[in-house]
């Protein structure tokens, strides 16, 4: 597997060392790295706990402002007594993974790199840099625009009665939505490994965009929480973007396109 996925990087196995381990190298290794994280992202949640109220203030932002501009009470009800302390341990816990990520995938790069070739290693830091900087974009798009788009309208087309929302169901879909967007914003990373194995291909994802465009509002209609029009666009748009950012990205990486730069250089 390793080889094909050398040359597939433009590597040479053969030129290439790859230290090798034992199993026993392997769980002791795995041991370790688990360890790092798990206490990584213990220090991490110590750290969003002393702050989580004030992440949480950050979090209902959406629907305070929605509440109060259709003139609503702006407070969130619980009907547990155990509720916001069992939502407060929820929120540090994502919040304190969120923080310490880049340390969680630098171990699961030191564990893994033992069995890369030395071009495969380089594409490690733009793929971190990458997934992580798309993800937080996403999110941040659907916190600033997708979410509060979507309450503006439920409340607004509720008005007339008085809303009891509880913080565990406002926090679901909170982390629904944010989450689904960072999700989403990982498509380029998905093509650019599936271009790079040439699975596919830019030219069949440009003959079959009128098709990617239906299966995109799609899925626009199905995650959208309303069912306006404007909110199902507001969800399309981005992910429209990143389809073709995406077909640049299955360009530079496929095999073919490669090899026909390696030739270019060598004539």
């Amino acid at each position: 597997m390793f080889e094909n996925l050398a040359g597939a990087l433009g590597g040479d196995p053969k030129r290439d060392s790859m230290p090798t381990m034992g199993f026993l190298d392997h769980l002791e290794e795995l041991r370790r790295r688990l360890v790092y994280s798990i206490a990584a992202v213990a220090v991490g949640f110590g750290a969003c706990w002393w702050k989580v109220e004030r992440i949480y203030d950050v979090m209902q932002r959406p629907i305070v402002t929605a509440l109060k501009s259709n003139g609503l009470s702006e407070k969130l009800v619980y009907l547990n007594p155990t509720e916001p302390f069992n939502l407060y341990l929820k929120i540090a816990a994502l919040a304190g993974l969120f923080l310490t990520s880049p340390f969680v995938l630098y171990q699961v790069w030191m564990f893994i790199s033992p069995g890369l070739y030395r071009n495969e290693k380089r594409y490690v830091v733009p793929f971190m840099v990458s997934t992580i900087a798309l993800f937080t974009t996403g999110g941040y798009f659907g916190y600033r625009v997708v979410y509060p788009r979507a309450l503006d309208f439920l409340i607004h087309f509720g008005r007339q009665f008085q809303p009891m929302i509880t913080i565990g169901e406002y926090t679901s879909l909170f982390l629904s939505i944010v989450l689904g967007m960072g999700l989403i914003f990982e498509m380029p990373i998905l093509i650019f490994f599936l271009a790079l194995m040439g699975i596919v291909t830019a030219s069949f994802m440009w003959k079959n965009f009128r098709y990617a465009i239906l299966l995109i509002f799609i899925v626009a209609a199905i995650v959208t929480p309303t069912p306006d029009i404007m909110s199902m666009c507001i969800f399309a748009a981005p992910m429209l973007g990143l389809y073709v950012v995406s077909i640049g990205i299955a360009w530079l990486v496929h095999p073919s396109q490669r090899r026909a730069r390696s030739e270019k250089k060598t004539t």
